[in-house]
């Protein structure tokens, strides 16, 4: 196999529950040798089921691949040490401890620069550090409703407001840090410098929220209200139809013309001057959106999609997350296969979703049990047998027994 863009690359990874381990999972798909440092009890995420042993939960496997797991209690200075010492080795080290307790622990990037003045030091935290939110915690629900995701449903729907039913501000921090880091890599590899690098989800969320709903506020004065029409249109959202419901995005001018051809009625959009552009189509969006949910009513689903099809309007089925797993493209670009894991057996994988023509990223290792890799790791940075079975007897690391499989 080639190596992946970032092997030879050290990351230390002092991070737990889903933002910072997932930028980091990709880091070490990229090729990356990502030691995930945990303290003698384990990332809090192990703990989420379903699993079929303790400290292996479905999330915590799909997002701690392509890592090894070290246990180091930090809080002893034998473990502080021990952090160093493989510091002094590294590239990277990602962590998503608010800075002030980094800073406690001895782990600051005062402290860690001075001892690797090469390391790239990503904080992925909630909020920027020189306003006054920055020493609160935060989560992916709380960042949501801070830049006003679940206020934009209400005001799509009138409803009352809800959180996303999945953590993307945690995955979409993380991918922007993903690329935040490589980027500090590049500038190293100029350079010959490290630097710190912050992330604060609040900052990095707001800009992706406003980039779509600034819109008359991104002008002073304002020039209109805040909010995008056609994402806030109640019938923006999977069109019923006779049998179940389709989505589709008629958008441009060609593929309204191409939708109005395909059911010939071509005549009657060159007449409407609603469809004439796009900015008269947004200033009337709330009518041609109710009046297309009426129409998607009077054929099937399977109907829809043939004709979205032929007239190369973009279209996909309403999935539900058992159909997804049985989607024929999925299956067709090999997206899920089936994994033996030492531990936890059959385990069903996604691939890596971007393709290379060299040095393709994919998984490197399967998700590490507590402890799996400390005496590995720790004799990759010069312990003597000795000096880790020291370790182990104050508590400061711990190994696995040896898996006992996944029966």
């Amino acid at each position: 196999m080639t190596a992946g863009p970032l092997d030879g690359v050290r990351i230390v990874d002092i991070s737990s529950m889903l933002m910072a381990p997932y930028a980091t999972q990709i880091l070490g798909d990229m090729g990356a040798d990502v030691i995930k440092v945990e303290s003698p009890d384990g990332d809090p995420v192990r703990g989420i089921g379903p699993m079929r042993h303790a400290g292996m939960g479905a999330i915590f496997l799909n997002i701690n691949r392509s890592k090894r797991s070290l246990v180091l209690d930090l809080k002893q200075p034998a473990g502080l040490a021990a952090a160093f010492d493989l510091i002094r080795s590294a590239d990277v080290v990602v962590t998503n401890v608010r800075p002030a307790a980094m800073a406690r622990l001895g782990l600051g990037y005062e402290a860690v620069s001075a001892v690797n003045p090469r390391i790239i030091y990503a904080g992925l935290f909630g909020y920027g550090q020189s306003g006054p939110y920055a020493a609160k915690p935060a989560f992916d629900d709380l960042i949501q409703g801070a830049v006003a995701v679940p206020w934009l449903s209400h005001m799509a729907d009138g409803g009352e407001p809800r959180y996303s039913p999945t953590a993307f501000v945690d995955r979409g921090v993380a991918l922007w840090a993903v690329g935040q880091i490589s980027a500090a890599l590049f500038s190293r590899s100029r350079t010959g410098h490290g630097q710190k690098i912050e992330v604060p989800m609040f900052e990095m969320m707001a800009s992706f929220v406003l980039g779509d709903h600034l819109a008359g506020h991104t002008f002073d004065p304002p020039i209109g209200a805040l909010g995008y029409p056609r994402m806030l249109n109640p019938d923006r959202r999977p069109y019923r139809t006779q049998d179940g419901f389709v989505c589709a995005m008629i958008y441009t001018d060609g593929h309204w013309r191409s939708f109005f051809r395909a059911l010939g009625r071509e005549a009657e959009f060159e007449a409407d001057p609603r469809y004439a552009s796009m900015t008269a189509r947004t200033e009337h969006i709330g009518a041609l959106y109710q009046e297309l949910a009426q129409l998607l009513l009077t054929r099937t689903t399977a109907q829809w999609l043939e004709l979205f099809s032929k007239a190369d309007v973009p279209a996909m089925p309403l999935h539900t997350p058992d159909s997804l797993l049985a989607d024929p493209h999925l299956e067709a670009t090999g997206f899920f296969s089936f994994g033996e894991h030492p531990s936890e057996g059959r385990l069903r994988q996604m691939a890596y979703p971007s393709t290379w023509s060299d040095s393709q990223p994919a998984q490197t290792r399967h998700a590490p049990r507590l402890g799996e890799h400390s005496l590995e790791v720790l004799r990759d940075i010069g312990y003597s047998d000795e000096r880790i079975e020291a370790l182990i007897a104050g508590g400061v690391t711990a190994s696995p027994a040896p898996p006992a499989g996944p029966g």
